[in-house]
C-alpha cells in the first residue's frame, strides 16, 4: 500500500515592521560589496589626476586661505579664535569634518542615479550605494588630519588627551552625512532637480556652520536652535577635541545629536520605503 503523497510546505510571507523592516543586518552581510564600492570610488576619484591624493592636502589648504583672507582679515573674524590658536589652524580644523560631510553628501545624493547599471541588474542592499562614499571620504580626511597635526607641530600649537575623542565627532559627522545623504539619494531618484539644488544647499550650509567663527558668536539663547544644524556640534566638538584652549561644546551639541538621530531614523525608513521603486525610476 503506497504512502499518501505529502503536501508541499506552506510558505507565508509577512511584511516586516518597525526596525526589522530596515534589515540593517543585511548590510553587514554584504560588507564586502561595501568595501568594493568604496574602493571603486577611491580609484575613480583620483584616476588620471596629476597629483592624485595630493588634492586631499591642496583642497583644505586653498579653502583655508580663502577663509583667512575674506573672513579673517576683511571680515575681522581672526580675533574670534581661542587664545593661542592661529586663525588659519582654527579654520582648518573645522574644514576637515566639513569637507568629509560635503563630499559624502554630494556623492550620496547622486549615488542611486549613477549606480543605475548595477541596481537594475543584481540584488544587494541598496543602502550600500549611498553609504560607500563615506569610506572614500575617510581616506581624504585621514590625509588632511595628518596635515593639521603637522602644522600644529611646526607652529608650536599643543594638543592634549582630548584628541582621543576626535573619532567620536568624526563618527557623528558620518552619521549626519548618512542621515541627510539617504534622504537626498531617495529623492534624487525621483526628482532630478535635487542635483541642481545641491550647490546652493552646500554653500548655504557652509555659512550656517561655525567654520569661520566659533559657536560663541551666536547668542546663548539661540544656540539650541542653531545646534539643530547637524554639523554645528560636529565642527565645534572636533575643534574642542583638537585644541586644549577651545571652548567646550555646549547645548548646541545636544541639539546636533537630537537632530541627527531624527534625520537618520526618518531617512532610513524613507529610503527603505522608496527602495522598491529605484529600478523603475532610474
Amino acid at each position: 500500500m503506497s504512502a499518501a503523497p505529502s503536501e508541499p510546505p506552506e510558505l507565508i510571507l509577512e511584511a516586516k515592521r518597525g526596525w526589522r523592516s530596515l534589515e540593517l543586518g543585511e548590510l553587514w552581510r554584504y560588507r564586502e560589496l561595501l568595501w568594493i564600492l568604496a574602493l571603486r570610488d577611491i580609484q575613480v576619484r583620483y584616476k588620471q589626476t596629476a597629483i592624485g591624493a595630493g588634492w586631499a592636502i591642496l583642497q583644505p589648504l586653498l579653502t583655508m586661505a580663502v577663509f583667512v583672507i575674506f573672513f579673517g582679515r576683511l571680515g575681522n573674524l581672526a580675533a574670534t579664535a581661542p587664545p593661542g590658536i592661529p586663525y588659519h589652524l582654527f579654520v582648518l580644523a573645522a574644514l576637515l569634518p566639513w569637507q568629509l560631510f560635503t563630499y559624502a553628501l554630494s556623492s550620496s545624493a547622486m549615488s542611486i542615479v549613477n549606480g543605475r547599471a548595477l541596481i537594475t541588474r543584481v540584488y544587494f542592499p541598496r543602502l550600500a550605494v549611498p553609504a560607500s562614499p563615506l569610506l572614500c571620504g575617510l581616506v581624504d580626511f585621514g590625509i588632511s588630519f595628518a596635515l593639521l597635526l603637522f602644522l600644529m607641530l611646526v607652529q608650536g600649537v599643543p594638543t592634549g588627551p582630548r584628541i582621543l575623542l576626535a573619532p567620536v565627532f568624526v563618527l557623528l559627522g558620518m552619521l549626519a552625512a548618512t542621515a541627510v545623504g539617504v534622504w537626498l539619494a531617495a529623492l534624487c531618484a525621483v526628482y532630478r532637480d535635487i542635483k541642481h539644488i545641491m550647490p546652493f544647499l552646500t554653500q548655504f550650509w557652509l555659512l550656517a556652520t561655525p567654520v569661520a567663527y566659533p559657536v560663541s558668536k551666536v547668542p546663548a539663547a539661540w544656540q539650541w536652535l542653531y545646534g539643530l544644524n547637524p554639523m554645528v556640534g560636529v565642527v565645534d566638538g572636533f575643534r574642542w577635541s583638537v585644541f586644549p584652549t577651545a571652548d567646550p561644546p555646549g547645548i548646541a551639541l545636544l541639539s546636533t545629536v537630537f537632530s541627527t538621530s531624527i534625520l537618520l531614523v526618518g531617512g532610513l525608513f524613507f529610503f527603505r520605503r522608496m527602495e522598491r521603486t529605484f529600478a523603475d525610476m532610474v
